[in-house]
């Protein structure tokens, strides 16, 4: 038997494909914004406008991003045979910018007195990938 098996009969993992170049310009330094402009479609840049417009004390702003790289994240996810429910681990580094996109906008949502969506989001989070839920918090 393999370490992987999911003994429940679930879904397997999603793992995204990667995309090297967003994660590249963000840690070469280059400004998130600018990285967002040129690949839009990435979660990790939006997820990390998101936890920067936090930490300046903008959560309606970091909501607003965060919104933005989960549901970059669902297309992504969707196009990678994810049917909306299963695991996402947070071991699987492509998949680490939706997870962050989804911890920034339960922290943003609880925030600014979203009190469902912050519960829906850790449930979602939390389900999704316990290692991403215990790291991220």
């Amino acid at each position: 038997m393999s370490l992987h098996e999911n003994l429940l009969g679930g879904p397997p993992p999603t793992h995204l494909p990667d995309d090297p170049e967003p994660r590249e310009l963000l840690a070469s330094g280059t400004a998130p914004s600018e990285v967002a402009a040129k690949y839009p479609a990435s979660s990790l840049v939006w997820a990390q406008l998101a936890d920067d417009a936090f930490a300046e004390g903008a959560p309606v702003a970091s909501y607003a991003y965060a919104r933005t790289g989960y549901h970059r994240g669902l297309d992504a996810l969707r196009r990678s045979g994810w049917k909306g429910h299963g695991p996402i681990p947070f071991e699987h580094e492509p998949n680490r910018g939706f997870l962050r996109a989804l911890h920034a906008l339960a922290r943003a949502a609880q925030a600014i007195g979203e009190q469902e969506e912050y519960e829906r989001c850790t449930t979602f989070l939390r389900d999704s990938s316990p290692t991403a839920a215990q790291t991220l918090s």
